[in-house]
């Protein structure tokens, strides 16, 4: 079994870089998302007992004082960070320019969602998973779609 510092490849393309302990992720370790997120912990026996994820973006999420999109102020992180665009310039996602997605599909953060398959794959077009009919239902109600003219950002003239 694995012992010692070293780093482990999921299926999923997560990664985990850390110490192991009789084959499980025991110590100092952060599981690296193929998203950009990490996952930073101390692990014991395979389970965090205490750790924090951090966005792609840096953003650094905190159970306590979490004020990032908590309902009162809706500001994408860099909105918080770097402060709002010009007016006229509307930002539709955290990331500016946001992806173009391709067309009939949406944006789901963490990927492209197609409707029609019913899959969702990352920002490289891997196979990320299959929707259930809940997912389904929210991506269609609250995610940017591809045709609706929001898909890019564009500068009144």
């Amino acid at each position: 079994r694995m012992e010692g510092y070293g780093s482990y490849k999921l299926p999923t393309g997560t990664e985990y870089h850390g110490a192991l302990w009789d084959g499980m992720f025991h110590g100092e370790g952060e599981l690296r998302f193929p998203s950009g997120g990490k996952y930073r912990a101390l692990w014991h026996r395979g389970v965090p007992t205490q750790g924090k994820y951090i966005f792609a973006d840096g953003l650094e999420y905190e159970e306590k004082e979490w004020h990032y999109c908590d309902g009162y102020d809706r500001r994408f992180y860099t909105e918080i960070s770097s402060g709002f665009q010009p007016p006229g310039i509307p930002q539709f996602t955290n990331q500016d320019p946001p992806k173009t997605i391709p067309e009939g599909c949406y944006d789901c953060g963490d990927g492209f969602y197609n409707p029609e398959t019913r899959v969702v794959v990352d920002y490289k077009f891997r196979f990320l998973r299959n929707a259930e009919d809940d997912e389904h239902e929210w991506i269609l109600r609250t995610c940017r779609k591809a045709e609706d003219g929001r898909a890019e950002r564009k500068a009144k003239p």
